[in-house]
């Protein structure tokens, strides 16, 4: 089958990349001069990069991984320490962390929250830890279940104490939606505690070790059209144009540059594209269906990525860290962390700003203003004295709609990759998988659209050789 893709991030790059493998011939069309959706990267007049996020990989994300032993690039993923490191904002530049030994889930989780005295008092972690048994015990179902309750409503529930909230949740929800605890559904943390606890490496990280584009995109670029399928750049969809049954007739690409629109025909069509513009593009008679009216109820967060270049080193930590600040949510010095932004002598904080509601329409000088006062409280040694840290140079990169807003009740509100149209259909990690909102959401939705496709349209012809089965993996 001829299959047309709307959009070069993970999810459709990672559908096309399996319907290749399934024999089919995917043409992935993307508006901008970019690949990657989400994880776009660029270079700035020095040639240093800078991202649409700080993408962090973990070890329960099956099928990201299986993708990289896939297309034989898993040396490009930069193993850390199996710890998760945090601020003391009590205690400016020092951290706590939890250290995970090298033993069997849950143990490893038990004892690396049991070992840290830092944040939780004993009384707390035993509470937290009963509160957490029915999600251990019951599982996805209980965790699905979940979602009419905002996480801060749910640890009332079990009776886990405040603090705990405020010491560790705080941090974990913004990194994980960029919302406070009292916004995010249940669902969200739940499902990223329990792969955390319940698989050995589930909660160890790695960085790329360069620009996403680059370093995971490209390869996938490469494989689709090395069997014949095609990626376009700056082809924007304008239009669905439908038959009189209401199926897809053909996309419109519009002209770039003077250009006229151009009319692309297939035997299917897939949107990869995020929710918003998704909605926008719809057909008017489409909007009209349950299933379409349910996207109502999706809405992409906004998000604020910071990138700041000093005239020195500020740490040697090499690894992911939870600012716990009011303004920021993880960061990083990507001078350490990535192969291809290492810098001896100097550092790159790669920052994000989160919730960014309040932020988004604030100018860069504002946004970075703010953020030096919190550097300097999570720095507090380089900013004193007669020779202060400097700031050389900085990006900011605003996503006023990034992955869906978590709240509560928008699990009813995903949509399966299959649509009612039966040559159109969904990909995208705000579509129905288990990992959320996620780089392997995006991943998983791909595959599970290219699973969709191969099954009703079943390729007579056999894989060539090196071409992969489309299981899903699972943890």
């Amino acid at each position: 089958m001829r299959v047309a893709i709307a959009g070069a991030g993970l999810a459709g790059l990672s559908c096309a990349k399996y319907l290749v493998d399934a024999g089919h011939t995917p043409i992935v069309l993307e508006s901008r001069d970019v690949l990657g959706g989400k994880v776009a990267a660029w270079k700035d007049e020095d040639g240093d990069w800078y991202e649409t996020g700080l993408h962090i990989f973990f070890g329960a994300y099956p099928n990201v991984l299986q993708l990289f032993k896939e297309l034989n690039i898993e040396d490009r993923l930069q193993w850390k320490e199996h710890t998760m490191i945090f601020n003391q904002p009590t205690a400016p530049g020092t951290y706590s962390r939890f250290d995970f030994p090298d033993i069997p889930a849950p143990i490893n989780g038990v004892t690396a929250i049991l070992r840290n005295n830092d944040m939780l008092t004993w009384g707390e972690k035993i509470r937290f830890g009963l509160g957490l048994i029915p999600a251990m015990i019951k599982g996805q179902n209980y965790v699905e279940e979940m979602d009419k309750y905002s996480f801060s409503e749910w640890l009332k529930k079990q009776n886990v104490p405040p603090r705990v909230e405020k010491e560790v949740f705080i941090a974990m929800a913004k990194a994980l939606n960029f919302i406070d605890p009292d916004e995010i559904s249940a669902t969200v943390v739940l499902t990223a505690l329990n792969r955390f606890l319940q698989e050995r490496y589930g909660s160890k990280m790695a960085f790329l070790d360069g620009a996403p584009p680059e370093r995971l995109c490209q390869p996938m670029v490469d494989h689709v059209t090395e069997q014949g399928g095609q990626v376009r750049m700056k082809a924007p969809l304008k239009e669905i144009v439908l038959n009189e049954d209401n199926m897809v007739k053909h996309f419109v690409i519009r002209g770039l540059d003077g250009a006229p629109d151009e009319i692309l025909t297939a035997d299917l069509y897939v949107s990869a594209m995020p929710v918003d513009p998704l909605k926008v593009i719809l057909p008017q008679p489409w909007k009209q269906m349950d299933y379409f009216k349910k996207l109502d109820g999706l809405e992409g967060v906004p998000v604020i990525n910071l990138h700041m270049w000093f005239d020195r080193k500020l740490t040697d930590v090499d690894h992911l860290l939870f600012s716990r600040s009011p303004l920021l949510s993880v960061y990083a010095d990507m001078s350490n962390t990535c192969r291809e932004y290492e810098n001896p002598d100097r550092s790159m904080l790669e920052l994000v700003l989160a919730p960014a509601k309040d932020w988004i329409t604030k100018s860069d000088e504002e946004i970075i203003a703010a953020t030096m006062l919190e550097i300097e409280k999570l720095f507090p040694d380089h900013f004193v004295g007669d020779d202060p840290a400097k700031l050389l140079k900085y990006k900011v990169v605003k996503t006023p709609r990034s992955v869906y807003k978590a709240t509560p009740g928008r699990q009813a509100c995903r949509p399966t990759q299959t649509t009612p149209i039966s040559n159109f259909y969904l990909t995208g990690d705000y579509t129905m998988q288990r990992y959320l909102a996620s780089m392997e959401g995006a991943v998983l939705s791909g595959k599970l659209t290219a699973q969709a496709i191969a099954s009703a349209h079943p390729n007579s012809a056999a894989p060539a050789p090196g071409q992969k089965s489309l299981q899903t993996t699972t943890a």
